[in-house]
């Protein structure tokens, strides 16, 4: 039987008086009708008693195990547990020679931890055909939520100081505060596996990646040491280091509007110095049972202010994938991308920075997953992306890596005009290239407005709001997934590095 939720309910853990009063407990992440990581990894359960308690560990359900005893050691016990096969439900039952804990309906599937800022908090019940969401998750007993409250903290922290929702099997009420992005993934994903998906929720609007990231991870970028508006580490020390020993199959994350004027120029480090770190960190916490490479999809940012011309956005979409354009790439493997600029939202009631078009951001994200994530092969999950681009005094010929859709536009692409050997920047001068013509994988643009001077370099969908909703001029041959920006100046390239301007 489900406890009662509501938004105002939240789990105080002891979290820094283990074993009080002799007590047996679970560690604060754990409880019923959670999700434990299926085989082939092994999961992990911990939590804290009296110092030097001999503590069993047995599972019973459609497999029954027992691990060998462990002693309590500083306040905690650990154990990890032999692999098991997807389902339940199961019972875990930890005693020792006075106390009994028991976790009830737990089941075992995948773990997916979904993290960022106030686009990954953006709640179920704000999305567009909120109702109709909220009521198909009685259909979905499988997929099981957690999330965890908002705090901070100075020091990295072994557990979680607050939880806002238990563990809890889905429904309308409870699930109208859990993150949209999140918990449309997690649906989207069981009709894929077919088997339980656990979510763990742990984000914060408006935060950069500064904060989500250790001191190790800053010191690679030079960012240790800097001062600005959130304090370094603050809430990977609260609501990310807590969760470590916790074996997990994955990450998605939706952030980087907060960096788009804190730290830019250093996104394209900070954030997959964050991703390596987080592999590391969750692999050593674990035990070696959450992957060393564990995958980790993000969402590349949407839109903003449609008649904004700052390159905030735009720069911080291609630092997102470390100035690639694509994932997965040399410096950020194992990564996947849902492309969003084309899914605006004007009329937002929460802002146009939030749109409530989550079902395809999610849609896209799964594509992404079952390709990177689950080796599902044949699964299309990226947009078009050159392969060469060829330059003359006329014209500019993009040849894609797959075949295109594309509509005609006389402002999505633009090239910079410069007969310097210098890289063209945002001061540059930047004229539209319009879409001459189009054949099954390439597109022929237009030089003309660069007079007498040469194409420096070319730049797609350069801009915070580059077209309406899904109308950008260019997608893939079913016409659902776009083009992703991109800008290539005469000695860069695509997405094997060998499409430079010639």
């Amino acid at each position: 039987m489900v406890a009662p939720l509501c938004a105002a309910v939240v789990v105080v853990f002891s979290a820094f008086f283990p074993g009080i009063d002799g007590r047996l407990l679970f560690a604060s992440y754990y409880g019923d009708h959670m999700v434990l990581q299926k085989s082939p990894q092994r999961a992990v359960v911990w939590g804290y008693g009296p110092e030097g308690a001999k503590i069993t560990v047995s599972l019973s359900g459609p497999v029954n195990q027992e691990a060998s005893p462990v002693t309590v050691t500083k306040g905690i016990w650990k154990v990890t547990l032999d692999p098991v096969d997807a389902g339940g439900p199961y019972t875990v039952n930890v005693s020792s020679t006075n106390y009994t804990a028991i976790l009830k309906d737990v089941l075992f599937g995948d773990i997916w931890v979904c993290g960022g800022q106030s686009n990954m908090f953006f709640q179920t019940s704000q999305v567009f055909n909120a109702s109709e969401e909220l009521a198909l998750a009685a259909k979905y007993p499988h997929v099981r939520p957690f999330m965890a409250a908002l705090k901070e903290s100075e020091t990295e922290l072994p557990d979680l100081i607050e939880v806002k929702l238990p563990w809890f099997v889905a429904r309308a009420d409870v699930l109208s505060e859990f993150s949209a992005v999140c918990w449309l993934f997690g649906r989207y994903l069981y009709d894929t596996m077919k088997y339980p998906i656990g979510l763990v929720e742990s984000c914060w609007g408006g935060t950069p990646v500064e904060t989500w990231s250790s001191s190790r991870a800053l010191h690679m970028c030079d960012l240790d040491k800097l001062e600005g508006p959130h304090n370094n580490s603050l809430l990977w020390n609260a609501m990310i280091h807590p969760l470590l020993n916790m074996t997990i199959y994955g990450a998605i994350w939706y952030q980087g509007e907060a960096n788009t004027e804190y730290h830019q120029d250093k996104y394209n480090c900070s954030f997959p110095a964050m991703i390596d770190d987080w592999r590391m960190a969750f692999h050593q916490g674990s035990g070696g049972q959450t992957a060393a490479d564990f995958p980790f999809g993000f969402v590349q940012l949407s839109t903003n202010n449609k008649k904004n011309i700052d390159d905030g956005f735009p720069e911080l979409r291609w630092h997102q994938t470390a100035d690639f354009g694509f994932v997965p790439n040399a410096r950020m493997k194992k990564t996947f991308m849902a492309v969003a600029f084309d899914l605006p939202d004007e009329k937002s009631p929460y802002g146009t920075i939030h749109p409530r078009d989550k079902q395809d951001v999610a849609l896209r994200l799964l594509l992404g997953a079952r390709a990177v994530a689950y080796n599902q092969k044949d699964v299309l999950f990226q947009g078009p992306f050159p392969l060469q681009i060829e330059s003359s005094q006329m014209q500019i010929n993009v040849t894609y890596d797959q075949i295109v859709n594309v509509d005609s536009s006389t402002i999505i692409f633009e090239i910079c005009c410069s007969e310097t050997a210098a890289p063209c920047g945002s001061n540059s001068l930047w004229v539209p290239a319009s879409i001459m013509n189009w054949g099954p994988s390439n597109v022929l643009l237009s030089t003309s407005l660069c007079n007498s001077s040469s194409v420096a370099a070319l730049r797609y969908a350069w801009k915070d709001w580059p077209c309406n909703f899904k109308a950008c001029p260019i997608y893939d041959a079913s016409n659902t997934l776009p083009a992703p920006p991109f800008v290539a100046h005469r000695r860069t390239g695509g997405r094997n590095h060998e499409n430079e301007l010639k």
